[in-house]
């Protein structure tokens, strides 16, 4: 991805569910990681959609609900039924986990109900058909990735929204979609940094879709 194009202004910004998916997917709408390791990192970007907006108050591993009122994007405000439905004190490694149940296909549907994703079926010998989402419009990626790209390069101080895309992608190691030329484990360590030197809250949220993700990754060979 050239680096010219980082001059996309950051307006019309996605939300960070959305604009993870997009990093996390070639413009042919084939994924770069897991899809269950995606759900987890998907459904963490919802919730630090909520925290971000004053939404949701997270310390230690427990959160409440400070403010019901939805901020506006379908994927994030689906999971505050959720939360004002926990009876168990509020365990946002519990809220993650459930919310990944169904964030991937609720964040591609948004997707694709915003424009930003194409369904297309294509029929393989003739008789078997393959359906995939494929980007409209390769700006959207461009604009996801521009903020992240500039946070790593030291052009720009990320705000805490920025820092978690950043950490989220490094948790997911799907940096290979940033085209920054740099080996994978030097950059997975920056992006992680980089969220670590931002908002505690963004420290956490991400370390526990990093946890999330070891654990399910262990459970497979057991």
């Amino acid at each position: 991805m050239p680096a010219a194009k980082d001059t996309f202004a950051a307006m019309n910004r996605l939300p960070l569910p959305q604009e993870l998916y997009l990093i996390a997917h070639e413009p042919s709408g084939k994924p770069l990681v897991h899809q269950s390791s995606m759900a987890l990192g998907l459904a963490g970007a919802a919730l630090l959609e909520l925290a971000l907006s004053d939404r949701v108050t997270i310390a230690r591993g427990r959160g409440i609900v400070a403010d019901g009122t939805p901020v506006g994007d379908a994927v994030a405000d689906g999971l505050l039924p959720l939360i004002l439905r926990d009876r168990f004190g509020g365990d946002v490694k519990s809220w993650i986990k459930k919310a990944a149940g169904d964030v991937y296909d609720r964040t591609r549907g948004s997707l694709i109900t915003a424009g930003v994703l194409t369904q297309v079926t294509k029929r393989r010998m003739g008789v078997l058909s393959q359906t995939r989402h494929e980007l409209a419009d390769m700006a959207w990626v461009v604009r996801a990735c521009s903020g992240v790209r500039s946070a790593v390069e030291g052009r720009e101080q990320p705000d805490a929204r920025c820092a978690a895309l950043c950490g989220l992608v490094g948790v997911l190691k799907v940096d290979a979609a940033l085209y920054l030329g740099r080996p994978s484990s030097q950059l997975v360590g920056r992006l992680r940094a980089i969220a670590g030197e931002n908002s505690p809250v963004v420290q956490e949220v991400v370390g526990i879709v990093e946890t999330l993700i070891n654990e399910a990754a262990i459970a497979v060979y057991r």
